[in-house]
């Protein structure tokens, strides 16, 4: 029977591209699981889609158009307290420059990234374009451009859009209503962004045996 130090370690993450929350979560899990690789630990890391609006343009609407209409008067308050969570964590979320659009094509290039290996590198360059740069992640152009700046082979390509509606829907079935959603090794699952030590925890701890 293997330890949890060698046993290798299943993390499913669903989540959606343009979803702050899942940005957040994300970067926490990555400092995580580099904590765990670096001690000696494997992981495999499982990307599943979600879309939290389905129904979002393919062409891009400011951000902050939404947020007015989603949230009012509180709009720029509910942004400058995400933006000052972010900061804590190092990240840059320029919600003034973002584009609300659909993540549909997002996730086809994803998914075909996770395929060769390439999903972690591929996730981090896409959340980190949408909510820093400004880039509109349904523009075909924009995301052959990030991923290859990931490091994904120009021979890699995105998965099949039939294929990716089978996945949203089947993620849908299991009952998903919220990103990000962690699951590790199909048993302990967390969802929202949680610190960075709650997922090293959840990788530490495992099931004590191969999976």
């Amino acid at each position: 029977m293997a330890t949890h130090r060698t046993a290798r370690r299943r993390v499913e993450l669903i989540l959606d591209l343009t979803c702050v929350h899942s940005y957040l979560g994300f970067h926490r899990f990555q400092a995580a699981v580099r904590r765990y690789r670096a001690a000696g630990g494997e992981a495999d890391v499982e990307f599943l889609p979600f879309q939290v609006a389905p129904d979002a343009p393919a062409e891009g609407v400011p951000l902050t158009e939404i947020h007015r209409r989603d949230f009012g008067d509180r709009a720029g308050e509910l942004t400058a307290h995400m933006a000052a969570v972010g900061a804590r964590d190092g990240l840059v979320l320029d919600f003034g420059r973002a584009v609300y659009v659909n993540t549909f094509e997002a996730h086809r290039l994803l998914a075909g990234a996770a395929a060769e290996g390439h999903g972690e590198a591929v996730a981090e360059r896409l959340f980190r374009a949408y909510f820093s740069e400004g880039a509109d992640l349904s523009d075909p152009a924009t995301l052959a451009r990030l991923a290859a700046e990931a490091g994904l082979p120009a021979t890699a390509a995105p998965v099949a859009a039939e294929e990716l509606r089978a996945e949203l829907a089947r993620v849908r079935g299991l009952g998903t209503h919220a990103v990000p959603h962690f699951v590790f090794d199909g048993t302990t699952a967390f969802t929202g962004a949680r610190s960075e030590q709650v997922y090293f925890s959840a990788l530490e701890a495992g099931s004590g045996s191969a999976r």
